[in-house]
């Protein structure tokens, strides 16, 4: 979502703080706008729309300064408009803020501050920050942050300048994340919301948590408490780990390919190939998964798995479900996190509750990760991103591995997260039973998938063929069964994410009971329809379809001939067994959904209105 880059030290600010927020261009924004402190004097720029149009306020008049702030907006309160755009400044014009998340409470505070004189400009429940800020200060600005943070309600990751205390950056984080990087050399310190922005100029970062204040100079940083300030008025600096970031520079950059998305999906031979990297162990017939050392006791006494996401990731619970039932034999249900957080779940002992976001840092499983702890229940957390605040709340979890993902549609850290469920699942099946034979059967057929994808990506110019026939169709239905069914679902969200077309996924038996209302010859209807066990009940569907005029794309394993007559169109794809078969199947539909929205000429890898990591409600 909105994306926030601060620097402070000895060079010209405005390159690294505008270099910063196009590193986070793909999170999803609608408006953009910088802050400098040059001799004492705060300069602002912003506007609406791209950062292109940033880039052309600054060529017409730079912006110096040592210290400064940057920011990308996804609109909440008020509408993408240059007055709306973030840094926002407080009545006097002395402090300008930048906020990723939203105060729950603005309207609240808004009215108080009327009341005492404060006049404001904006829609935005941000600008309130400032005049709190603005209201509380008397020499020290990390003062006057903590004293105005302390009377908030909502999420926030915010950065903080002021001409009146100079020389310093005041970062604070409440459910949006932040994180400070240490300089390599001295001099100097930054601020992101995201490693990405600040990759080429640092490798060791420390992460804020939920309720901490950092205090940025160009001597490096203090974090404090606001816990601690709230009881006794000041705090103590507490230390903190500084990580170091192992990933490349070259994996956030396109590499010759027209969109990060593409180079993505060709990636994914790659990245599933890490997902397993040292965690098989074909003569144990097993997978070992480091990071569930401290759930050990848990997992030996499991007796029910609830596993909660949002959004593609909520597809990969999905799928995840019928692989632990078929092979584990473990009861699971997957809730959408939204709405689990809000209800009263029934959490009984022996409930292992597992926590799925490419990000980590996805507001609503968040959430539903702390009402299920709080509810008693041990916690396993399956990212992308390391050092993410899931990752580090979790009691034990697993990465995917997948490398940094630009696009804002997921595509490898959606398989990576199936990889994960696949060896997650083989773990837990070999505790429950499962015999030597049958877990070697499956470490082997998992070693072998890498090269099935690449198989799977060979078919790219026939799937380009048939997105030339379907782009500019308004409408798309997408019907599996089984393992398939949530195949489907991932492969409408696609196509819907970033075409813009209409697109709804279907279990295939369920098409009877309403869709089957919309078949006409200009409703394409893709089948998920490998060789398993339910493929004649899925054909007798596709005949369902082709007796009312629909148009029919097969994706079919590769050995099938007989669509040939039936479908209109056929994707083949590798065989393999039946837990793996979704990644095999998701593969081609992904392809699919970017030829037709480069058709189409749609954004890709930043479609409207979306965002790639959703920090807010």
């Amino acid at each position: 979502m909105c994306g926030i880059v601060g620097y402070v030290g000895t060079r010209n600010a405005q390159p690294l703080l505008m270099e910063g927020i196009r590193r986070l261009e793909y999170r999803g924004y609608d408006s953009a706008g910088i802050a400098t402190l040059s001799s004492g004097n705060l300069d602002i720029r912003k506007t609406a729309g791209r950062i292109e149009g940033l880039d052309a306020l600054l060529v017409r008049k730079l912006v110096e300064g040592t210290v400064g702030i940057s920011h990308t907006r996804w609109a909440t309160h008020g509408a993408p408009t240059t007055v709306n755009a973030h840094p926002h400044t407080d009545e006097s014009g002395s402090i300008a803020l930048v906020h990723n998340g939203i105060i729950e409470n603005w309207d609240v505070l808004r009215t108080k501050l009327t009341e005492l004189g404060h006049e404001f400009l904006t829609e935005t429940d941000t600008e309130v920050l400032c005049h709190l800020i603005e209201e509380a200060f008397e020499g020290n600005l990390e003062h006057a942050v903590a004293a105005a943070l302390l009377q908030v309600e909502g999420t926030y990751g915010i950065a903080v300048i002021s001409d009146k205390d100079p020389d310093k950056i005041v970062a604070a984080r409440m459910g949006s994340p932040l994180l400070v990087g240490v300089s390599e050399h001295g001099g100097e310190t930054y601020l992101a919301s995201d490693v990405a922005a600040i990759l080429d100029q640092t490798r060791k970062v420390v992460y804020l948590d939920d309720g901490e204040l950092a205090v940025l100079t160009r001597e490096g940083h203090e974090i404090i408490r606001l816990s601690d300030w709230e009881s006794h008025g000041t705090s103590r600096p507490i230390e903190k780990e500084v990580n170091h970031v192992s990933w490349d520079l070259d994996r956030i950059e396109r590499g010759g390919y027209e969109h990060f998305m593409l180079k993505e999906i060709f990636e994914q031979p790659t990245t599933i190939e890490d997902a397993m990297r040292g965690r098989l162990l074909e003569e144990d017939g097993t997978a070992k998964l480091g990071g569930l050392h401290e759930l050990a006791d848990v997992l030996g006494n499991v007796e029910r798995i609830v596993i909660t996401a949002c959004g593609t990731s909520w597809h990969a619970a999905l799928v995840g479900e019928y692989m632990l039932e078929q092979y584990a034999r473990i009861p699971v249900e997957v809730e959408y996190a939204s709405e689990f957080r809000y209800r009263e779940p029934v959490i009984p002992p022996n409930t292992l509750v597992i926590a799925i976001s490419q990000s980590g840092e996805t507001a609503d499983t968040l959430a539903a990760m702390r009402e299920a702890r709080k509810r008693g229940a041990p916690v396993m957390g399956i990212v992308n991103s390391v050092g993410s605040t899931i990752a580090r709340e979790t009691d034990g979890g697993v990465y995917t591995h997948s490398g940094p993902e630009i696009g804002v549609a997921s595509t490898k850290a959606f398989t990576g997260q199936l990889m994960v469920l696949a060896m997650f699942t083989l773990f837990m099946a070999r505790r429950h039973g499962m015999s030597l034979l049958r877990g070697r059967e499956i470490v082997a057929a998992m070693k072998r998938l890498p090269a099935l994808v690449e198989r799977a990506l060979e078919q790219e110019e026939q799937v380009n063929r048939i997105a030339e026939l379907y782009a500019e169709h308004s409408n798309f239905l997408y019907l599996g069964r089984s393992y398939s069914f949530p195949v489907a679902l991932e492969g409408a969200l696609k196509l819907k994410e970033i075409s813009y077309i209409h697109a709804e996924g279907y279990p295939a038996a369920e098409m009877k009971h309403g869709p089957i209302a919309l078949i006409d010859d200009q409703m394409p209807v893709v089948f998920v329809a490998p060789t398993d066990s339910v493929y004649t009940k899925v054909l007798s569907n596709i005949e369902e379809v082709k007796a009312r005029g629909g148009q029919v794309i097969a994706v079919v394993s590769e050995e099938n001939t007989d669509l040939a007559g039936k479908a209109d169109h056929v994707i083949p794809v590798p065989s393999t067994i039946t837990m793996l078969q979704p990644i095999l199947a998701s593969v081609s539909l992904q392809l699919l959904a970017y030829r037709i929205a480069v058709l189409r000429g749609c954004d890709v890898d930043k479609p409207r209105n979306l965002a790639k990591s959703v920090t807010v409600e």
